[in-house]
């Protein structure tokens, strides 16, 4: 997880630059400093600030996402990535994330030709940004911070919620001409961008992200529209649980173990148990009873320790709602 925890309140800004406008808005001014909000998402608004000097106007969170076992179906995660943006005039992107301290940068937003050089991890949220300005959303610049509360080594994908996370707050921020007051950004639009700017991209995680419902999977059909089916799928709600095991240490002994973990998982009594997507072989999603949370835990963390390897990591995994921002 992030050190969201540990966010603390940040100094009074000595005002934004001039080439930018003033970021407004209770949504994403005052969240650094508010003492009942998430603290993913005060370290967020703080983070922005301490590094670009000026508060959010917006900040959003988008769910990680995930396959269920049956085809098609995907869900979306209580684990959310979070991007706190503020609009520029100047044409350039100015780009932070705890996660790479090192390598925050500024980049002047190329319409066109190949992008200018930026560390790896900025490589895809600039993909995004020059997207949504061809699209007519950022042209004029934006400073953008991103952070997820998990990382790559859980095993969830963690690219398709920091996109969508960025191409809403961008869009949030930089509303198209004519755009209808409080609509809000166009995720139908938004996912179909996302498709084109990101072909790499998992396209059914992405339309989880976007337009997930609590306790419900999602399954978005075979033609990218607005035309979606949902199914329950509320683990809690039936007294049962839903676990994502990810296991540790070398690459190469990864598939053996996690498959050893989830034979020791249904041998304690899991139900059932299945890749997530995302990082192939790094975790599986295992249901299982409430009951026999403890021993299928105590059974995998026994065999582990004995032999002396470490021992999979637990994340409790809630069936969450889509993309928001939040206020």
């Amino acid at each position: 997880m992030t050190a969201a925890g540990r966010a603390g309140t940040p100094p009074a800004p000595s005002g934004p630059p001039a080439s930018a406008p003033p970021a407004s808005g209770p949504a994403g001014g005052d969240l650094a400093r508010r003492a009942t909000a998430d603290p993913l998402f005060r370290l967020v608004a703080y983070a922005l600030e301490a590094a670009h000097g000026r508060p959010p106007a917006a900040v959003w969170s988008a769910p990680h996402a995930f396959h269920l076992g049956s085809p098609g179906l995907v869900a979306a995660a209580g684990w959310p990535t979070a991007a706190a943006a503020a609009p520029r005039t100047d044409g350039l992107v100015r780009l932070s994330s705890l996660g790479h301290p090192a390598d925050s940068c500024d980049l002047p937003l190329a319409p066109s030709g190949p992008p200018p050089d930026a560390p790896a991890w900025a490589a895809r949220p600039y993909a995004v940004l020059r997207a949504l300005a061809d699209a007519g959303y950022g042209r004029g610049g934006t400073d953008l911070h991103v952070q997820g509360s998990l990382t790559a080594a859980a095993g969830l994908a963690t690219a398709e919620p920091a996109d969508c996370a960025v191409a809403l707050a961008v869009a949030d921020v930089h509303p198209p001409p004519g755009a209808e007051p409080g609509a809000g950004p166009d995720r139908e639009g938004l996912a179909r961008l996302l498709a084109g700017a990101l072909p790499d991209g998992d396209d059914a995680l992405r339309r989880a992200v976007l337009f997930a419902r609590p306790g419900e999977a999602l399954l978005p059909g075979a033609e990218p529209g607005p035309r979606r089916r949902y199914v329950t799928f509320d683990p809690a709600a039936s007294g049962a649980r839903l676990v994502l095991v990810a296991v540790r240490g070398e690459s190469a002994d990864r598939p053996r173990e996690l498959a050893r973990a989830v034979a020791l998982a249904r041998r304690a009594g899991a139900l059932s148990a299945w890749p997530p997507g995302g990082r192939p072989e790094r975790s599986v999603l295992v249901l299982l009873p409430e009951a026999r949370l403890a021993a299928v835990r105590a059974a995998v963390a026994e065999d582990f320790r004995g032999r002396g390897r470490p021992v999979p990591r637990f994340l409790n995994i809630s069936v969450a709602g889509a993309a928001r921002r939040e206020e």
